[in-house]
Formats: structure tokens, C-alpha cells, sequence
């Protein structure tokens, strides 16, 4: 009978930072990841006091062949920052942020999250762009593109990036940049956590705020084809420095919303002024909104802190609700794809549960495809994010086939079966080389040059090249 490894044991020794086992206290609380669907039993969580630390961590999992698991912020939605048997690498720890305002250079842990990274850049009045939930960790969303309200003014995350730390399968600490391992630097960003672990990025931020200008237009359902239409419009029209998204929500029972609408489904145009508040561009846009979309239930417009502006879905979106999403890039808003969005929302039946459309262009498109391995293209289009939500796992089985069904009908006016990478679910497998396509290729060779045994696999799993 062979006898049971203890890793635990076997890892403290090499580390600094805690290793904590399936017997010890807070493994329960370490292993939990923000969507509550998924419930992984890892071997053992190497909670990681510095890059010294990972390098360890690292060697251990190459030398007792352990599944090696990146645990970041943890709110991946399909749980990839933990999995049965597998060694966490948790950088919990390592989420100091460092703002050099003068150059406007940002350096940030491997484990910091964007809410970390948003307060220490706006005491400087700065931003980097990112996604919109403040507990979501900066490595993942990097890793895999980044997007949010800043993305049509200032590209994607990786599209800031200029210089990452990186523990490879080897054991070697690598400086990528565009002059150090710039094969491993192209790949990093967009190629998911495919490559190594990443213990510190460098990114320049842009001038944000303190203060921006938020507005919220909301119609409700039988609105829906006619909101979609105006909206569709104006995108067109709207100025570079204007975050523009369209959202299937639930009206919250807050106090800037009216009472008789408390909890009513309906469709908004989200409208977040980049710069500064007052902001005449997003004020334009505003009087847009107004002129042309269909009956308005209520509408919300304020200055808001840009702190609050990242944060806005952080309660919506709080650890432990049961997630499953879907997603796709679409050319435009078409009659076609309108008629699907529109009938499938009004079949929501959890009010957790939303439907984002992302208006991806300007700076994002001003990228070309090869010069950076972010997955899906950077011509002109909507990122379509559909995601279910509910408090528990008796109402995710209906939402998860509802999605499902929206994904399917949105498919034949999709850009091809590509997907953003950081909203894959393990059932998206097979569209990794329909999202990388041309850039396939040239993931895998950098994939076999530092990864050849294709270590770190919990991810959008880019083969190493033969």
C-alpha cells in the first residue's frame, strides 16, 4: 500500500509565507473561490509571502507532479484559481501597489485587487484601465485583456502594460518586456495564465477623475427592441473618452430609483464621462439619450467618485452567488440579433442575473490584431457578457439553460465562436482556437519555449507547440 504524501509537511520548510492543508485551520475559507457553484478540494494552498515564495511553491508542484492552481482575486468564473488535488499558488499577499505620478507608472502585485489598484492611483488622480468589480483580482483580468469603462478611451489593461515579473514552470524570475523575453511579453497579454505566474505588472495609467460624470437611462422590457435600436445609433456618434454599455438589469431598490420601480427588469444605457465632472461630452450624450431612446421609467444622473463608479456592481456581484456565463463579440446591434437579445431577456426569471453589452472600439480598436495575443479580434464590435446569477444552487439550472439559449441564438450573428477569454466556463474549451485564431500559432511556440509540460493548464489551456 503506498503511503499517503504529506505536502503540507514536505513544503513548509521552503517557505516563508503559511501552508496551510486539508487539516488546518482557515483551508475552508482558502479554498472557497467568489462563484458558489464551484466547491474545489485542493491538496494543499501555499499562501505565498514574496517571489521567492512562488519559486518554491512552484518547484514543489514541478517535483510531486501536482496540478499547480493561480490564485489571484479568485472571482474567475469557472473557479480556475482552485481545483481538486491541485497546489494553490495564492498571492493573496503580494498586493502592494506603487504610483510614481510623475511618470504615471503603476507597479502592482500579482495579487492585488482592482480596488486596491483603483484607490492608490486616484489619490494622484490617475486610473488604470481595468474591469468594473472591485474585488475581481488585477493578474487575472490582465492575463486575459481587461476591459471596462475606460476601454474606448484607453484600450484594454494589457494594452497598458508595460513590463511583468514572472515565475516560469522552470523556476526562473523573468523581467518580459518589449526589450526583455518580448515573445513571453507579447503572449502575456491576452494569453490568459498560460505562461507562468506573474508577481508584479508595471502599467501606465491615464489622467481619471477624482470625480466623473455617471449616467443611467432605464426602459423597461417592451422597451427593450426599441432602446436597443436608439442605442445602436448613437454608438457611432458617442466621443472617445465615453464608456457606454447597455445593461438587461433588475432595477435595485436603492434610493435613487423610484419606488413603484424597485425590482423591475428592464434594459439601461450606462453613460461614465472619463475624465473629469463636469464633462460637456458626456453631458452631449446624455441630451442624446434623451432625444432618442424609447419611454424612460426613470433616469439617474450624477457626479460620482471614479472609486464608485469601479465598484458599482461590487454588492451585485458579492462572493458566493452561483454564476454561470456565456459570451460572444457581435459586429453591431442588428434587427436580427436585437430580436434575440430583446425575447431571451424578457425570460429572465432571476433578478441577480444581467445581460452586459460592452461597446468596444476607439482605443480598443485602435490595436491590431497580432500586437497583442488578446483572443477575438479588435475590429469594431459588442462584447456580449450574459451571465446568471443566483443566491443558491437550486435556481442556477434554469439560468444556466437560459443562458445557454441566448448563447446558441446569439451564435449564427456572432464574429465566428471566438469568446473573451476571461469569461470562459469550463465547457468553453473548444473555443480557445477559435478566440486566439491567427495568433494560435504563435502561442504554442511560446508556450513549448516556456512551458513545454504544460504546467499551467487551469486556464483558457494553450497547448505547447510539438
Amino acid at each position: 500500500m503506498t503511503a499517503t504524501v504529506d505536502h503540507s509537511a514536505a513544503l513548509r520548510p521552503l517557505m516563508r509565507g503559511a501552508v496551510v492543508g486539508p487539516s488546518d485551520p482557515g483551508y475552508d475559507d482558502g479554498r472557497r473561490v467568489w462563484n458558489g457553484a464551484v466547491d474545489h478540494h485542493p491538496a494543499l494552498l501555499a499562501r505565498c509571502a514574496d517571489v521567492e515564495d512562488v519559486v518554491a511553491a512552484v518547484g514543489y508542484a514541478r517535483a510531486a507532479r501536482l496540478e499547480i492552481a493561480v490564485r489571484g482575486g479568485a472571482h474567475n468564473s469557472a473557479g480556475l484559481s482552485a481545483g481538486d488535488g491541485t497546489l494553490v499558488v495564492d498571492l493573496g499577499a503580494l498586493s502592494a501597489v506603487h504610483v510614481d505620478p510623475a511618470t504615471r507608472r503603476v507597479r502592482v502585485g500579482g495579487g492585488a485587487l482592482l480596488r486596491d489598484m483603483d484607490a492608490a492611483t486616484q489619490e494622484h488622480g490617475l486610473a488604470v484601465p481595468a474591469g468594473e468589480i472591485g474585488h475581481t483580482g488585477v493578474g487575472g483580468l490582465t492575463l486575459g485583456g481587461g476591459m471596462g469603462w475606460l476601454t474606448r478611451r484607453a484600450g484594454l489593461t494589457v494594452d497598458r502594460l508595460r513590463c511583468a515579473q514572472v515565475v516560469t514552470a522552470d523556476g526562473r524570475v523573468l523581467r518580459a518586456s518589449a526589450e526583455e523575453h518580448p515573445d513571453l511579453f507579447w503572449a502575456l497579454r491576452g494569453g490568459g495564465g498560460n505562461f507562468g505566474v506573474v508577481t508584479e505588472f508595471e502599467f501606465d495609467a491615464v489622467e481619471t477623475g477624482p470625480v466623473v460624470s455617471f449616467g443611467m437611462f432605464f426602459c423597461g422590457l417592451d422597451e427593450g427592441p426599441a432602446l436597443l435600436r436608439a442605442a445602436a445609433g448613437i454608438i457611432d456618434r458617442l466621443p472617445p473618452t465615453v464608456g457606454f454599455q447597455i445593461v438587461a438589469v433588475t432595477a435595485p431598490p436603492a434610493p435613487f430609483v423610484p419606488a413603484e420601480h424597485h425590482l423591475r427588469p428592464g434594459w439601461a444605457v450606462l453613460v461614465v464621462g472619463t475624465t473629469t465632472d463636469p464633462d460637456p461630452e458626456a453631458e452631449a450624450v446624455h441630451d442624446l439619450l434623451r432625444a432618442e431612446l424609447p419611454q424612460r421609467l426613470f433616469e439617474f444622473c450624477t457626479p460620482m467618485p471614479w472609486t464608485a463608479v469601479q465598484q458599482m456592481f461590487d454588492e451585485a456581484n458579492a462572493w458566493g452567488v452561483h454564476c454561470y456565463e456565456k459570451g460572444c463579440f457581435l459586429p453591431g446591434l442588428t434587427e436580427e440579433s436585437i430580436a434575440v437579445l430583446a425575447g431571451h431577456v424578457a425570460g429572465m426569471r432571476s433578478p441577480m442575473s444581467v445581460v452586459h453589452l460592452y461597446t468596444l472600439d476607439g482605443a480598443f480598436s485602435a490595436v491590431a490584431d497580432d500586437a497583442t495575443a488578446f483572443g477575438g479580434g479588435r475590429s469594431p464590435r459588442i462584447g456580449v457578457f450574459a451571465i446568471g446569477l443566483t443566491p443558491d444552487a437550486d435556481g442556477l439550472p434554469a439560468e444556466r439553460d437560459r443562458v445557454r439559449g441566448l448563447a446558441a441564438a446569439l451564435a449564427p450573428h456572432a464574429l465566428g465562436d471566438g469568446v473573451y477569454v476571461n469569461s470562459m466556463m469550463a465547457d468553453d474549451a473548444g473555443r480557445v482556437a477559435a478566440t486566439y485564431g491567427a495568433n494560435l500559432a504563435r502561442l504554442a511556440a511560446v508556450k513549448a519555449a516556456y512551458d513545454p509540460d504544460n504546467m499551467f493548464r487551469r486556464n483558457a489551456n494553450i497547448a505547447p507547440a510539438r
